[in-house]
């Protein structure tokens, strides 16, 4: 009944809280504890959870320029593969296929897991293997209604960002009023400079960047988003600055309340707060955190799921999974693709770990993609944007992100070497699959394979051209 194509569902509000539900999410209650142990003092911390601010709001807007300059939907990758070429964007591909994305959703997840069994087992840790099987059916829920419906998941994701906000004014008001009642004491020797490892100071970065990421989302669903050209530079704008006065003032509530020793020790910082505060809500919090977790969740999945179906339209993935589902319109192949390594991650991943492992991947790439949009001006100079930032903007974050990224292999080189390994292990591939062409035996068994699973899926391929 009518053609099938991915709908224009995302409007202002659901852009908007799209990326405040794919920021706010597990980072600023894990992460906490990830920046103080690299920074090293309480000053330094916050520090750097405002520089992070502030770098993701260049990049956030580096991204908003590129998202009515290139109109097309797949985030990074259809950025690099406009900007720069086939070859790196298909890098960014299996980077974000094989490592990036996967261990990012298994840190949500088992975020979700930790906080949601939390108050069931207080004061004891919860069980590990109840914490990964809850994290695994939190993960199945949000890719089933991710099949099922576009609507419901983005009506979902604006219900859960107003549950985050809640989350985070729980943990700011207490901790405002203490600070106003002159409970400083924390703060003292602040900015010890004895106790600051500069060769650490990328890995606390990454920390605070994981916090902050998810402000590139929009990018992703361009094609869907009801009047790009001016509800992409508007919601990034706002959900950005939001966030950052958020995270600000959740942080000084955190050390108001705690101190850097007991933020230190805690592995669930928010739960640890709210036992400080007050008792009478410890059920509560961990709760709204799990929700805010999940929508987290959401929010990653469909927006990768628009890569997927992206690059296979550009030829760089196989041909099912630029398919739609014929009643839901959904990209069903492309939304189911990553459980089972999600899953596989979930099972043995520690969240640590897995932080510094998939973000030496993931930054080189968001450096890359702002250096696209200096090579983009400079080769299309003709073409107006309706949104544009000063040239600076790209240029330092740019700088920022590949100098970070250099540090990194001194400060880790354990798992930057393994990130670096996944990403090198791309090339054989490109060249075997993608950049020779396949032979007659090959593409008559793939063509035999995609339409079996077709048919089983009940897909096609979009009928109505989006951008």
């Amino acid at each position: 009944e009518g053609a099938v194509f991915l709908r224009k569902k995302i409007t202002l509000l659901r852009a908007f809280s799209l990326l405040i539900g794919s920021m706010v999410g597990s980072g600023i209650f894990i992460s906490p504890k990830g920046v103080l142990e690299n920074s090293g003092t309480v000053g330094f911390s916050l520090v750097v959870w405002f520089a992070c601010g502030i770098l993701s709001l260049f990049g956030a807007l580096c991204y908003a320029e590129l998202g009515t300059r290139i109109t097309k939907s797949g985030g990074h990758y259809i950025y690099i593969l406009e900007t720069l070429g086939p070859l790196p964007s298909f890098l960014f591909l299996w980077a974000e296929f094989f490592a990036i994305r996967p261990a990012n959703s298994a840190v949500v997840s088992l975020a979700f897991g930790r906080y949601l069994l939390e108050p069931f087992f207080a004061p004891c840790a919860a069980p590990v293997p109840a914490v990964k099987l809850v994290s695994l059916l939190g993960y199945y829920t949000v890719l089933t209604l991710n099949s099922w419906s576009v609507t419901w998941s983005a009506r979902l994701q604006t219900a859960l960002s107003i549950v985050k906000l809640l989350a985070l004014a729980l943990i700011i008001v207490p901790g405002m009023m203490l600070l106003a009642q002159g409970h400083t004491e924390n703060f003292q020797d602040a900015f010890d400079r004895q106790s600051l490892v500069p060769d650490k100071l990328p890995l606390a970065f990454y920390a605070g960047m994981f916090a902050y990421s998810g402000w590139f989302q929009t990018g992703f669903v361009r094609e869907e988003v009801v009047r790009p050209e001016r509800n992409i530079p508007l919601a990034v704008i706002v959900s950005v600055i939001t966030v950052i006065l958020g995270y600000m003032l959740t942080n000084v509530s955190y050390y108001t309340v705690l101190g850097a020793q007991d933020v230190l020790a805690s592995p669930a910082v928010a739960v640890s707060f709210v036992q400080r505060a007050f008792k009478n809500l410890i059920s509560l919090v961990p709760v709204l955190v799990a929700l805010s977790c999940f929508g987290t969740m959401n929010g990653g999945i469909l927006t990768f799921s628009r890569t997927l179906f992206v690059a296979s339209r550009e030829g760089q993935w196989p041909p099912l999974f630029s398919m739609i589902h014929i009643r839901r319109h959904t990209p069903l192949p492309a939304v189911m693709l990553m459980f089972p390594l999600v899953t596989a991650m979930v099972c043995i991943g520690d969240i640590y770990h897995l932080l510094n492992f998939f973000s030496f991947s993931r930054w080189l790439f968001i450096g890359l993609v702002t250096l696209g949009l200096v090579v983009h001006r400079c080769r299309h100079p003709e073409l107006q944007s309706p949104f544009k930032v000063p040239l600076f903007l790209p240029v330092s974050f740019t700088i920022i992100c590949l100098f970070t990224v250099a540090m990194s292999i001194y400060s880790d080189p354990v798992n930057i070497s393994i990130g670096c390994t996944m990403v090198l292990s791309g090339f054989p591939v490109y060249y075997l699959v993608i950049h020779r062409k396949m032979s007659n035996r090959c593409h008559s068994l793939l063509y035999y394979l995609t339409h079996k699973l077709q048919l089983l899926l009940e897909v096609v391929q979009q009928e109505i051209k989006t951008y």
